[in-house]
């Protein structure tokens, strides 16, 4: 055989098996994260439904904000709230809303106020008392976020926060704090999603099945 060929394909098959192996290595890091997460944050997320379903059970709804990839896992269970989780759960619409989807608002407020303030400001205008806050930081130290957290405690609003690491500055101003025990952002993103998916299907559960 061509030893240029033969260097080709065990060049060739060296890279699909590292390509193979790190697909194992991101796959069993995250299930390794979730694991975690089950050990560590089921008693907050618990706290965290039963805030949901008092809240929504009496009318209220849910403000959500985040940065990055927290801004579209706001939007996305801002979504499920809305449409629905479960489609064998006949429901209405439960009213929640991301604070990161009004692209004038958002630039205006950055070009005016600052962009530091400008979930605040949504938090202002849109929320009230007994109404439920999720703050989302893989960090928890996201100042946007943080400053949304302080807006709405003044108006009496429950603030959940998913956050990741230590927690950050919002783990103790917030009222229920989930922490992704990791510090690798990826890891705390998907620990998010999946545990906004269980706020949502939980309380949807406990409040029309």
């Amino acid at each position: 055989m061509n030893p240029e060929r033969t260097s080709a394909m065990a060049h060739t098959e060296d890279h699909a098996a590292r390509r193979q192996a790190f697909v194992a290595q991101e796959l069993s890091a995250s299930a390794e994260v979730k694991q975690r997460i089950a050990a560590s944050c089921t008693g907050s997320i618990l706290l965290a439904v039963d805030a949901l379903v008092r809240a929504l059970g009496a009318g209220k709804k849910v403000l959500l904000c985040g940065n990055g990839g927290s801004a579209a896992d706001s939007q996305h269970l801002a979504t499920e709230f809305v449409i629905r989780m479960n489609p064998a759960i006949k429901r209405p619409a439960l009213p929640a809303i991301a604070l990161s989807t009004d692209s004038s608002m958002l630039t205006a407020g950055a070009n005016d106020i600052g962009y530091d303030n400008v979930f605040a400001r949504a938090v202002e205008a849109l929320g009230s008392d007994g109404d439920i806050l999720i703050g989302i930081s893989t960090s928890g130290k996201s100042e946007s976020v943080i400053r949304a957290a302080a807006a709405a405690k003044k108006k009496g609003m429950t603030v959940i926060g998913l956050l990741g690491g230590e927690g950050g500055a919002l783990k103790t101003l917030v009222d229920i704090a989930i922490v992704v025990p990791s510090a690798d952002t990826q890891r705390i993103q998907e620990g998010h999603i999946t545990i906004g998916h269980i706020l949502c299907g939980l309380a949807e559960r406990e409040l029309y099945a």
